[in-house]
């Protein structure tokens, strides 16, 4: 039989386990808050090792993206979709980027809220030669905390102008990130962050040129 003392030490580790489990669940549900207002994402900062995430490869297969995969200097760049104007545009002016990147040393990485099969398709420009990852599923955009769920009103507003996003990402979450841009050094680190809510406002290619030079030069060769 239990005594006094056994059933205190049993109610104790009952709770100890409950609080555990509850505060486990609790980190689970909020580790990726997914704010309704573009303006409230919170990027991850220079200085922050990435996650490690599953996106997929255009023919839809999963792909890895994290430290471990990061073989060259990389710039890693969100956007909404092929569908989204301002990306297209985005896209095009960063071609003329690409050289003076690519010289630098640095990998080209754009993550896309479309579905695998529409990444090159959707674009209006797709004789492009970086490398196009899906992230529909948004892993990579909530990971980077630069995912937000877009409202229905503005769903509904999309949709009257012939922008389907559960068709664009093959998903019913409604969310897209804000357009971002990232450089990631070698040990999977940011040296350089750039987010902004208004997605008509994109990171000129001759300011991103620019400070991955700056980072370029300020690291010693083979360090980086």
């Amino acid at each position: 039989m239990f005594n006094r003392n056994s059933l205190l030490g049993l109610l104790a580790i009952g709770i100890a386990y409950t609080a555990v489990a509850s505060t486990a669940a609790s980190n689970s549900a909020t580790q990726f808050q997914v704010p309704d207002d573009p303006a409230k994402v919170t990027p991850l900062k220079v200085g922050t090792t990435i996650p490690t995430v599953t996106v997929r490869n255009p023919d839809g297969t999963d792909r890895s993206f994290g430290p471990a995969s990061i073989k060259k200097p990389t710039v890693l760049i969100f956007y909404r979709g092929g569908w989204c104007p301002y990306c297209n545009a985005h896209l095009g002016e960063l071609k003329t980027a690409e050289p003076a990147l690519l010289e630098l040393g640095y990998e080209l990485v754009f993550m896309s809220a479309d579905q695998p099969d529409l990444l090159y398709s959707s674009l209006k420009e797709p004789d492009i030669h970086y490398t196009l990852l899906s992230d529909a599923r948004m892993n990579a955009a909530r990971a980077y905390g630069v995912a937000f769920r877009v409202d229905d009103a503005t769903y509904t507003r999309y949709k009257s102008f012939g922008i389907d996003l559960e068709a664009a990402s093959g998903e019913t979450h409604h969310e897209l990130p804000v357009p971002a841009v990232f450089i990631i050094n070698t040990r999977g680190v940011i040296e350089f962050e750039y987010a902004n809510p208004d997605y008509k406002v994109r990171l000129k290619s001759d300011v991103l040129v620019a400070e991955a030079r700056r980072l370029a030069e300020a690291t010693p060769p083979g360090a980086r």
